[in-house]
């Protein structure tokens, strides 16, 4: 018996060949793309990557990645997030701030892939994800010791504050600092993976158009 599922199991599982071309496919760039076209995603990619130090090196312990371009884009995001998820709950209601911001960006990556075929696209996005969670990382550091201006132009101590209620509801208030340190982490690694799937993605287009 144990044998027969043993061998149920070998045959349901997928090949490696076929779990390798299907990671291929997160690879490939569109069937058609000029020159001009790639020579533009180019130039993106290399901004981006130089916006990427300057969003990553800033101190989550003090909120500096607040003053960024970047942060007011992602702030009305997280804002819809709370109108979002109201109807699920006082803790998804005020999860869905944070959550909102990340879910976005990923859902969009998945849409270019599934919709668009547009793996450059999806990456960028993922891209997007990151940057989110780096965002969030001061968010989370400073419900131990608020210290953070909110949008209600108070601190955590005199206002609402998302995480000092998720953190305390989690009973991982004491770990605040801990788990911020970890977002800016996570994030930061999320970010070079984005980044090198998007030069990967230009590679294989580069060989296309020098095939052509």
């Amino acid at each position: 018996m144990q044998q027969d599922t043993l061998l149920s199991d070998a045959q349901d599982a997928p090949p490696p060949h076929s779990l390798r071309s299907r990671a291929g496919l997160l690879l490939q760039p569109p069937e058609q793309l000029d020159s001009v076209s790639f020579y533009a995603r180019c130039t993106v990619l290399a901004l981006l990557a130089l916006w990427s130090w300057s969003l990553f090196a800033c101190d989550y312990r003090d909120g500096e990645i607040g003053a960024s371009f970047m942060h007011n884009i992602l702030l009305p995001i997280h804002e819809a997030g709370h109108v979002l998820f109201r109807p699920l709950g006082e803790f998804m209601t005020i999860l869905g701030g944070s959550l909102f911001q990340l879910l976005l960006p990923l859902g969009i990556s998945i849409a270019f892939i599934w919709k668009n075929h547009d793996n450059f696209g999806a990456a960028i996005s993922l891209w997007w994800g990151s940057v989110s969670l780096l965002d969030l990382a001061p968010y989370i550091y400073d419900a131990l010791n608020p210290q953070l201006i909110l949008l209600g132009g108070h601190t955590g101590d005199d206002g609402p504050h998302d995480w000092i209620y998720l953190l305390g509801t989690l009973n991982q208030l004491g770990n605040a600092q801990r788990w911020g340190a970890i977002a800016h982490t996570l994030g930061g690694i999320v970010l070079l993976i984005a980044l090198t799937w998007a030069v990967a993605v230009l590679y294989r287009q580069y060989k296309q158009l020098q095939a052509e």
